[in-house]
């Protein structure tokens, strides 16, 4: 199987650097964190990497081999989101790929394409790897750089163009190590291919410390006066099992330009979603739960009906800004609050935003009905929606010593996923929905 790889190093400081709107301070940079903090570093400019800090390394640790530098707060969050927006640009010319989103993951910024069978779409796989280059840098932030510069002092040509951190380096082969290595090997704008079949040639002078990650392997390797690929290649397999058990197995196998990790495509996070649009605008807690529980349940439904599960739900609710009270800035943020969907219902926890809610929206929301020939209520009809219901229980209230008299005929609903609290205002002649239980 033909594999394109693209590897972009040093992506987490790359895209730092492209999401900054100024410079970062000259010297030494360390991606993490603050130096007190418990988490690893996960990338560092060249000059800190010259000093001993890598990535993994606690960031105490980094600070004290390079107390002068900056240390940086990560944004996983918008790395992620990087890495996923590339694999969508890559998917519109392979349906294979391969690689990681998460930024903590030591191959972040490797990215694997299975291209065989793609010559008759797009073409040679030179015309690939530009595409497929192209699509890569155009889905990281800023886009690529413009060409060239301003003419340096003193000198009619234009200056050197500075080289763009994110742009990828391309390698093929038909391994996925043969091209990884490639890749590794391989410039911007000057990828390396390796012809089908030359793997285990084009491995051979390559150090052999790259065959493994085992630190053991490699040091024994070099022991034993093993410094090339093609050295491990020329031993035979058994002797190598002899030496390093199954790991030599796979040590022969990598120097022989064989393949040992079959390609294993990435499942893509499939995202759902159902907007509602509230007409007019909902002026009490109970219909928005209303609203709310049933957009869950809907939704829950098609993750169902798709064999699938969630492990994350999102909520966004609009304020209407006509609505809020003279203190509260237009345009002011509202603290969210999370949805937590759980054993198919939703529980709703709002915080401030709850309490907030609570004191704007205090009227019950006026309902339609549709009541039988014996007058027994039986559907309810509001904000567009009809619901047939059943009724429980009925009561009434009946209280003049309010400042405003009140004569209520209250029923007990149940629809298809919930159960509301309705009234008939005997004196306005109007149907209220008073409270909606999950």
């Amino acid at each position: 199987m033909r594999r394109l790889h693209l590897f972009v190093p040093h992506l987490p400081l790359g895209l730092a650097r492209a999401r900054r709107s100024e410079p970062f301070p000259p010297g030494p940079l360390v991606l993490g964190g603050r130096p007190w903090d418990p988490g690893p570093v996960i990338d560092a400019s060249p000059d800190a990497r010259a000093l001993g800090v890598r990535r993994g390394l606690p960031l105490a640790s980094a600070h004290r081999l390079v107390p002068e530098a900056t240390f940086l707060e990560p944004d996983l969050e918008a790395d992620q989101a990087a890495a996923e927006a590339v694999f969508e640009a890559l998917g519109r010319s392979s349906p294979s790929l391969a690689g990681t989103t998460d930024p903590m993951d030591a191959a972040f910024g490797q990215f694997e394409l299975g291209i065989d069978g793609l010559g008759p779409l797009w073409g040679p796989e030179p015309a690939l790897i530009e595409r497929v280059s192209s699509a890569v840098r155009g889905a990281f932030p800023g886009g690529p750089p413009t060409p060239g510069g301003p003419p340096a002092p003193g000198r009619d040509a234009p200056a050197a163009p500075t080289p763009d951190p994110l742009a990828p380096r391309v390698g093929i082969a038909g391994t996925h190590f043969a091209a990884t290595i490639a890749a590794v090997h391989a410039r911007p704008g000057a990828p390396v291919i390796v012809p089908p079949g030359d793997e285990a040639a084009f491995l051979a002078e390559v150090p052999s410390t790259l065959l493994t990650t085992d630190p053991d392997v490699r040091a024994r390797l070099i022991r034993f006066g093993l410094r090339r690929i093609g050295a491990v290649a020329e031993l035979p397999r058994s002797a190598l099992i002899a030496r390093f058990g199954e790991e030599g197995a796979r040590l022969h196998a990598r120097a022989r330009g064989e393949e040992t990790e079959p390609f294993r495509a990435r499942q893509a996070h499939e995202r759902l979603a159902l907007a509602l649009p509230i007409e007019p605008p909902v002026e009490d807690l109970e219909p928005l739960r209303f609203v709310l529980h049933r957009l869950v349940a809907a939704l829950a439904a098609q993750v169902t009906g798709r064999g699938l599960a969630a492990d994350r739900a999102l909520l966004n609710v609009e304020l209407d800004l006509a609505f809020a009270p003279r203190d509260h800035p237009l345009g002011g943020a509202i603290a969210r609050g999370p949805l937590d969907v759980a054993g198919g219902r939703a529980r709703w926890r709002a915080g401030r935003w709850w309490a907030l809610m609570t004191r704007l929206l205090r009227e019950h929301p006026r309902i339609d009905v549709e009541l039988d020939a014996d007058g027994r209520l039986t559907a309810i009809r509001w904000n567009g929606r009809r619901e047939a219901v059943e009724v429980c229980n009925r009561w009434r209230v009946e209280e003049a010593w309010w400042r405003e008299p009140i004569a209520r005929d209250y029923a007990k609903v149940v629809g298809e996923h919930w159960l509301a609290l309705v009234y008939l205002d005997r004196i306005a002649g109007t149907w209220h929905l008073e409270r909606l239980y999950d």
